[in-house]
């Protein structure tokens, strides 16, 4: 089981960090600062490059956390949250990724929250340091305020209307 749970961390974090990473600079394909800048006023949101960092930060940090097992239902809530800002953008299209939908966000929201469920593993900085086990109650907090931290963000940062272009 604590390989399975290993497996799990390592490729969840690793890919939510991952993303992150795009969203504030060119690597793993990214189109830098700019470009995650860019992505949020496309998706209606207000804050520039400000929201980009918060979001990519979010992502990346929540990851690593992930990926090494350490604060697992911290990382949780962190993933769950920025997960949760993409399954709203995504909502519109549907459930399924080829559609643009939101299946991607809704399968990292639900791997993030069974991570909380299960715990880190042997294999993890939160068994080292002996803070595994944790109640199983972190769980359902990770995913009440992820989800909630998430709503709050787009209730705040998302425009109501789209933007004025200015005609010329």
């Amino acid at each position: 089981m604590d390989t399975g749970i290993l497996i799990l961390r390592l490729l969840v974090g690793l890919l939510v960090a991952g993303h992150g990473v795009q969203k504030i600079s060119s690597h793993l394909g990214g189109k830098g600062l700019q470009g995650g800048t860019e992505e949020f006023r496309a998706d209606g949101f207000r804050g520039g490059a400000l929201t980009a960092l918060a979001a990519g930060g979010g992502q990346i940090g929540s990851g690593l956390l992930l990926a090494v097992g350490l604060l697992t239902p911290l990382a949780a809530t962190g993933a769950i949250g920025v997960m949760t800002v993409a399954l709203t953008v995504k909502w519109r299209h549907g459930l399924w990724v080829q559609n643009d939908g939101y299946e991607y966000p809704l399968v990292l929201i639900g791997t993030a929250t069974a991570l909380a469920a299960t715990g880190p593993g042997a294999w993890s900085l939160d068994a080292a340091l002996g803070l595994t086990p944790y109640p199983l109650w972190w769980a359902a907090l990770a995913l009440v305020a992820g989800l909630g931290s998430g709503l709050l963000t787009r209730l705040v940062l998302h425009r109501t209307a789209a933007p004025a272009i200015a005609e010329r």
